[in-house]
């Protein structure tokens, strides 16, 4: 079990983006206001360029769930060679949570009914962003089963920021492209904290299990029982004897 204070520092920090989550979906679905200044900040942000495009693409599933698969493999087989009870357990747990994005984003793809930026064509169904939630979760839970075997404060903040870059990258690509408004990208942001927020609290649960050596546990002591001269001492009492029990 995580320690107390880290617990009790993650969930009110995740209860902030949720909020936020739930306010961005509300303006959208009912056409709030916060919904003009968004028009407004995306078309003093698109700006369509190759460079965008490519940026962008970072985020497809074809590039960021290869990258968790690779990590997930090498993640469960430096568990498994350290002799890990689950050592499986942290890399299935973030595989399960990258199948868990499309069902949770589909829908609300769905429900909100969204239309696109002026510079894709007329089509619906562009919040959340997608492509930044798959980002955000592929390169965030890929850092999150890394870290405990990397050695160095150095390459666990190098993994970090690494991980922050491309997710930082893909956002500013959809937007500076067109194809998403800022708000679909912030709320990705807002629902994938609350993911990987949830992930990390379930790994440092798991982590003294899964990195702890095998051991051979020891067949339990024999229990002891109090032997005395006569025979008839280990047997229950049954009362006194009636006549007719005697042979």
């Amino acid at each position: 079990m995580p320690p107390r204070p880290t617990r009790a520092f993650l969930f009110p920090l995740l209860a902030l983006p949720a909020l936020l989550f739930v306010l961005i979906t509300w303006q959208v679905a009912v056409d709030g206001p916060l919904l003009r200044m968004d028009q407004r900040l995306s078309s003093a942000l698109v700006h369509p360029d190759r460079a965008s495009e490519l940026l962008a693409d970072l985020g497809d599933v074809q590039v960021a769930v290869p990258v968790l698969l690779l990590v997930a493999g090498y993640a469960a087989w430096r568990g498994r060679a350290a002799g890990g009870t689950r050592w499986w357990v942290p890399s299935a747990a973030a595989l399960g949570l990258m199948i868990l994005v499309p069902l949770i984003v589909v829908p609300l793809k769905e429900w909100t009914d969204r239309p696109g930026t002026p510079a894709v064509p007329p089509a619906t169904g562009y919040y959340p962003s997608g492509h930044t939630a798959t980002a955000a979760v592929a390169y965030g839970s890929a850092v999150l089963i890394l870290l405990p075997w990397l050695r160095t404060a150095y390459a666990r903040r190098t993994a970090v920021a690494t991980a922050a870059l491309l997710v930082l990258a893909v956002s500013y690509g959809l937007v500076r492209r067109g194809y998403h408004w800022p708000l679909d990208v912030m709320a990705s942001w807002c629902l994938c904290t609350v993911l990987l927020g949830a992930l990390r609290l379930s790994l440092n649960r798991l982590r003294t299990d899964a990195g702890r050596p095998r051991q051979t546990g020891a067949p339990p002591p024999p229990t002891r029982t109090t032997r005395t001269s006569d025979p008839s001492a280990s047997r229950p009492y049954r009362g006194a004897r009636k006549p007719q029990d005697t042979p």
